[in-house]
């Protein structure tokens, strides 16, 4: 059986999966692999550019009220991260480089990806353009080893994009997404069904799938810490103090998670937003800024044939205070002026604004017909 820590002789790891404990797995062990490639966009840009590998790489806007979209391992060493405001990651990274995103460019290097993935399995489940889970527990190459796929994966992600990839393996989604964090970056780790259990028991509540900072807040203040705390309280005291919610964790704090592999993932909405030079104080000012928002969500409609019957207005204030509004219609948004007149509709019910603005976003939910796409939200960030 492999130990915490152990890279990969595959003969003796597999043999755990398919003999777990049938009070904490299912019937039928699942094998699933989730792979997250290291540091995708700022890793595109130092291949692509020479001249940026080894150096400290953010991918974003560099004026002052820019955002970090994602920033290359060596950016990391000094604090930057993805969503920072620029002016701060420079303030941790004085010599760090900022790059414009290439939405393109990254989209076509996922497809390639996408593309290793679906000779292995057809079971695939985007979360975004850079990480994904497989089902392999019936897999096209007849490979028994989950792991010695996975490893043949990240070697063909290597061979044909010249980009490295962290893969995790093990019985449930949970678990290989915390695997794959573990050994990142260019790593490979497993977590089986014997290690399962004790290997969360000393993990922070927040790294519980479906645990948000306002629930672990509430964790926290009950005295729940930890995956251990959280194993300690009873399904009545969960359920009581988390409603539904409370069986997934009890059940997540022993390393049990039952959620399927969904290919075809449906996506949740399509959205677009734009952070401002300067803050906005002017009601007509905003609303102008809102009509290439509309402009952008209804380009991907009319692409791909999605439609929404819910619009949401986002506005971030001067002071990052985020507040959304929403209207559900009876019918699909029928074009980009019914988009552009319910989400200026939102914005003028907000009027006078309780301070400046810094951000406003458009995004259409409820979303129905050709929902092509791997994304639950996108994003389009101007």
């Amino acid at each position: 059986m492999l130990e915490p820590g152990q890279d990969c002789d595959n003969s003796k790891r597999e043999t755990a999966f398919g003999h777990g404990d049938a009070e904490s797995h299912p019937e039928r062990t699942r094998k699933i692999i989730h792979i997250d490639m290291d540091a995708f966009f700022a890793s595109v840009e130092q291949r692509d550019n020479p001249q940026l590998r080894g150096k400290p790489v953010a991918v974003g806007g560099s004026r002052e009220r820019g955002v970090v979209a994602a920033a290359s391992y060596e950016a990391r060493k000094f604090g930057v991260r993805s969503a920072m405001p620029s002016l701060i990651a420079r303030r941790k990274c004085p010599e760090l480089i900022f790059t414009k995103p290439r939405f393109d460019v990254y989209r076509e290097v996922s497809l390639q990806i996408r593309a290793i993935f679906a000779e292995y399995t057809p079971i695939i489940e985007p979360l975004s353009l850079d990480e994904a889970y497989l089902d392999v527990t019936e897999n096209l190459q007849g490979i028994t080893s989950a792991t010695k796929i996975a490893e043949q994966v990240r070697a063909r992600i290597w061979a044909e994009t010249q980009l490295t990839a962290s893969a995790g393996v093990s019985y449930n989604k949970f678990l290989a997404k915390l695997a794959s964090d573990h050994r990142k970056p260019n790593g490979l780790f497993v977590i089986t069904p014997a290690m399962g259990p004790a290997f969360i028991e000393a993990l922070n509540v927040e790294r519980f799938h479906g645990v948000g900072p306002a629930t672990a807040a509430r964790m926290n203040r009950l005295g729940i810490l930890t995956a251990l705390d959280l194993r300690a309280q009873s399904l009545e005291f969960l359920q009581e103090h988390f409603g539904k919610a409370g069986s997934h964790y009890y059940n997540i704090s022993r390393g049990i998670d039952h959620r399927p592999v969904l290919a075809n993932r449906v996506r949740k909405s399509i959205g677009a937003e734009n952070t401002f030079p300067r803050d906005l104080t002017i009601l007509e000012d905003m609303r102008a800024e809102l009509e290439p928002l509309a402009e952008k969500v209804w380009r991907y409609c009319d692409a791909t044939g999605v439609r929404g019957r819910t619009v949401t207005l986002k506005v971030k204030y001067a002071d990052f205070q985020i507040i959304t509004r929403s209207r559900s219609l009876t019918a699909p948004v029928a074009d980009k002026a019914v988009l552009a007149a319910v989400a200026t509709e939102l914005l003028a019910a907000l009027h006078p604004m309780p301070k400046g603005v810094r951000l406003l976003g458009v995004s259409l939910s409820s979303l129905s017909c050709d929902q092509a796409g791997d994304d639950p939200q996108m994003i389009l960030a101007l």
